[in-house]
């Protein structure tokens, strides 16, 4: 796996956004937050989703961002300010698994490609989620659950999928209760109740203007970092010639491009 680098995986997180940012936005629509409620954005990165949460819950609303990572807070701070929305938004340094809050403190809690990744002790994280949680508050998990990014290459695409990042955070050794889409499963053995999922979809269809085409590239460099050392010679020569920006094969440039990503919403309800 690639070296992690904070700077340079915040830019992949701003280029990607033009893509992510109207689903995400559909997401945070079909949870429907309560206008004034108190909210926490768990694994908030540089606060990308905190300007649709706030919209939800309006004026008086207030969401707290909370990221385990100083870098991305600061960020995060940054980019408050630059949203205008200090008043209503707040940042805090904590780990989700022992968050520096009391209980009943929040009246949902939102985990958008965070929760889902630190799943190790599942049932741990979700008690800790319903001790912060007011009763009848709503727990939200955000997890992207599938993708066709390599139209007209299936069997590259699946090899890809079949290697350890395109499992993450599922590993080989791990028991298949272990995956992260028997999430529904875990909200009810922690006792949450109305548990459901929802699934939301984003396609991406040519021709499409320079800003889209480069979150496209970015969400591909994103989906499978790494994974070429597990692939045979062919199939890493393959995927290098249409994933290359300065290849003349370059996927995202082929006039009939389709693709399409998935996240799935993971909700359920603290009892009251």
């Amino acid at each position: 796996m690639p070296e992690y680098d904070p700077k340079a995986y915040m830019e992949k997180l701003y280029l990607s956004d033009p893509l992510q940012d109207p689903l995400l936005r559909r997401v945070v629509e079909a949870a429907g937050l309560p206008v004034g409620s108190r909210g926490l954005d768990a694994g908030c990165g540089v606060g990308l989703q905190i300007p649709g949460l706030a919209e939800a819950v309006g004026p008086e609303g207030r969401v707290t961002g909370m990221d385990i990572r100083p870098e991305f807070l600061e960020e995060a701070g940054r980019n408050i300010d630059r949203w205008g929305l200090g008043p209503r938004v707040s940042l805090i340094q904590g780990d989700i698994y022992d968050p520096p809050f009391a209980e009943r403190e929040f009246d949902w809690i939102w985990s958008a490609s965070c929760a889902c990744y630190s799943m190790s002790r599942p049932l741990e994280l979700l008690e800790v989620f319903r001790r912060i949680l007011e009763p009848g508050g709503q727990l939200l998990i955000v997890i992207w659950s599938a993708q066709q990014l390599l139209p007209g290459y299936p069997r590259l695409e699946a090899m890809l999928n079949a290697t350890a990042a395109g499992m993450a955070p599922f590993t080989a050794e791990d028991p298949p209760d272990r995956h992260f889409l028997r999430l529904p499963g875990w909200l009810r053995k922690a006792g949450f109740l109305e548990v459901a999922a929802q699934p939301f979809s984003q396609g991406i269809c040519a021709p499409f203007d320079r800003p889209i085409r480069d979150a496209l590239l970015t969400l591909i460099e994103m989906r499978w970092p790494g994974a070429e050392e597990e692939l045979s010679r062919a199939d890493r020569l393959l995927y290098r010639r249409i994933t290359d920006p300065d290849s003349p094969d370059l996927i995202v440039d082929l006039p009939d491009y389709y693709g399409f990503y998935t996240y799935t919403l993971f909700r359920g309800r603290n009892p009251a």
